[in-house]
């Protein structure tokens, strides 16, 4: 299993990629935690997208995570909006399947 680890230096390209990678589903980033309206930039850093009041820093995780507790812990770390999607981009990812299953 493996695991995947994200701080706030990282980039929203680099952040996307690297799941892709590890878990080979797609990473949708936007920029409020609703997950409505812009998506983030691509040259953006996860601290620069942090809403007021979120503390940020690292954050690890492993394939046996599921996607609704991956999205949760995002929003909460960073008060940004994340949606998990299958490995074509076509659908979001159930809520309720691990991230593992979802790039399957």
């Amino acid at each position: 299993m493996a695991d995947f680890k994200l701080d706030g230096r990282m980039k929203v390209k680099s952040l996307k990629d690297n799941f892709k990678k590890t878990f080979g589903a797609t990473l949708r980033v936007y920029k409020s935690v609703t997950c409505k309206g812009a998506m983030a930039d691509e040259d953006a850093t996860l601290a620069s997208l942090r809403a007021e009041g979120y503390k940020g820093g690292e954050l690890v995780v492993g394939s046996n995570l599921r996607v609704g507790s991956f999205e949760k812990k995002i929003a909460e770390l960073y008060g940004i909006g994340v949606q998990v999607a299958d490995k074509d981009d076509k659908k979001l990812a159930d809520n309720d399947i691990t991230l593992a299953a979802a790039g399957k």
